[in-house]
Formats: structure tokens, sequence, C-alpha cells
């Protein structure tokens, strides 16, 4: 299942998407993280020290050979730098395997049973040339190619703000858990993506956080309704965590709290032909937006009509 954080900067949905990954491996399930964030916290988060978080490879960095595997033998495809983020896979792609044997999951650091994936930072050297969603095309382009079972997740930590809604990003996930304070500004966030996702058919699941009493609750409630999943409150452990110290546990209502998440997302039925469709919808959009004028060719042609992915459990 393909499951995403996002929320407003500083909301906590790293420290939210990190406890979710730890919860799922603890429980001894197969989890990649993604940390597409423009800020690169995930690996920290989930216990490496700086210096080795810094070296996890960055997958915007190797978006070429990516393309370049994708691709395959795909004739609709005239070569890996005519593939945009957008583009859907077709007969003769490559798909991928949920922590398969790939150049993909090859450039992952295993840390504590977790698979770690990173856009990569946005660094000195893309600063006035460089577009940060070229670094999380490789995102999307991972996600569009593989083929995740039940009782598989793959869950990202999203860039802050609306930015998952610069392409098709958005409907590339099973479930989106928003994470909201209760303030306002929470909520607003709240409103501008229920507003973009309304006519798309996206889950989206509002979890709160620094939830510190039964007003906060209501106030929550009050302003996303039956949108709102569970809240974490304030932890000692989560802080623990930040200062670089291990071994001091989640508190028993942040445990429950956790299990109703996964709950959640267990619930979700996948909907292959659905995020095949909205794969090419998006795709032609951009295609007559901006990429065939980039690429100097027609890339609607890329899209393969009689395409389907190759699942048993698909329904």
């Amino acid at each position: 299942m393909k499951v995403a954080f996002v929320g407003k900067g500083g909301s906590g949905k790293t420290t939210l998407s990190s406890l979710f990954v730890r919860h799922l491996a603890g429980r001894g399930l197969p989890v990649v993280a993604i940390d597409a964030d423009i800020n690169q916290h995930l690996g920290v988060a989930l216990g490496l020290d700086e210096d080795h978080a810094a070296k996890v490879p960055a997958l915007g960095d190797h978006l070429a050979e990516i393309k370049e595997y994708l691709r395959g033998e795909n004739p609709r495809i005239s070569s890996a730098s005519a593939m945009v983020k957008t583009t859907p896979p077709g007969e003769g792609s490559r798909l991928l395997r949920f922590r398969g044997d790939d150049p993909l999951h090859a450039l992952a650091h295993e840390v504590d049973g977790i698979t770690l994936l990173a856009t990569g930072p946005f660094n000195e050297d893309d600063l006035g040339v460089a577009c940060y969603h070229s670094k999380t095309g490789a995102v999307e382009l991972y996600l569009n190619h593989l083929t995740d079972e039940p009782g598989e997740y793959v869950v990202v930590d999203m860039t802050a703000g609306a930015d998952t809604f610069a392409s098709g990003l958005f409907t590339r996930f099973d479930l989106m858990f928003l994470v909201a304070e209760p303030t306002r500004k929470g909520v607003g966030v709240y409103r501008q993506y229920t507003e973009y996702a309304r006519d798309y058919d996206v889950a989206i699941r509002v979890v709160g956080n620094k939830v510190q009493s039964e007003d906060d609750v209501a106030y929550l409630r009050r302003h996303v309704g039956d949108d709102l999943l569970t809240w974490v409150g304030q932890s000692a452990s989560v802080r623990a965590l930040e200062q670089g110290r291990r071994g001091v546990a989640l508190e028993e209502a942040n445990q429950e709290a956790l299990a109703r998440m996964v709950t959640e997302v267990d619930a979700r039925v996948k909907d292959w032909e659905k995020f095949q469709r909205q794969a090419v919808e998006f795709h032609v959009k951009n295609a007559r937006s901006w990429a065939s004028k980039a690429a100097g060719e027609d890339l609607e042609t890329q899209v393969d009509p009689e395409f389907r992915f190759p699942v048993e459990y698909a329904r």
C-alpha cells in the first residue's frame, strides 16, 4: 500500500511518518520509507546520525539511469530523455516489485529493518538552475511503476504545503495522512487539500498532532469532521528521539493512534484500473501543458491504451 504524509511546514509530518514507519517495522511488517521532502530529515528521525543520513544515495542524482531502466523495451518511449515524471508504464516497461532487485532499490539504505530511499536535498548546485520537481520526479516514476501488494507498505514523507498537487503525484497513493495541528493554519491546509483532491477520489485522513486537550480534539473535529482519524499528543518518547536518545517507550495512547492508522491503511482496496487511468490523465495534461514542447516530440503517444498492471489481486 502506498501512503503519503502531508501537511504544512512544522506540523510534524516527518515525526509522524517516522513513528508510523517504526511502528510497522516493529510489528515485523515490510516497509519502504521515502524521504521526498525538500528538507531531508526522515533518515535522522528513523535513527541515523546526520553523517550517515547525508550518505543515503539521492534518487534525484540517478534520474537518467532510473528512466533508462524503467523504459525497458517500451517502443512508445523514444529515449530515456523523453521520459518525464508522469510517463506511465506500458507494454515493454520494467515494473518494480516491492524491495526488488533493481537499480532504484539498490540506492536504499537499511536501518532497523526499514528500507530507506531519499530524493536527495536541494543543494547549492541546484540554486537558480533546477526545480525540486526534478528530484521528486524520481519518486513519481517509482510509484507509477511499483506493483505493491497488500501487506507491503511504502510510506512517503512529502514536501510541505500543496506541492504534492504540482503533478499527478497526489493520485499515486492509496491513502494520504494529513498531519494537522489544532490551529486555524492547520485546518486551513486541510481545506486546501480537500479542495484540490475533491474530483479525484483521493482518500485523505487527518491525524491531529501536538494535541494537548479535549478542546484540541473538539476543535479538529469541528473543522474536519469525519476525516479526523486519530491524534497524537505530547510525547516524552518523541522528545527523547529528537534529542538523540533511544529507549523511551512511546505512550500507550500514541501507540493506539498508530495502530488505528495501520488499520485504516489495511482497509483500503487497491484499484489498479483507477491508478493507471489517473496516471494517463495527468501525463496527457503535462504533455499538453509543457512536456511535449520541452521534449520536442508528442509525449501523448507514450500512453499505451492496452496496458494493464499484471496483478492477480487487482480489483
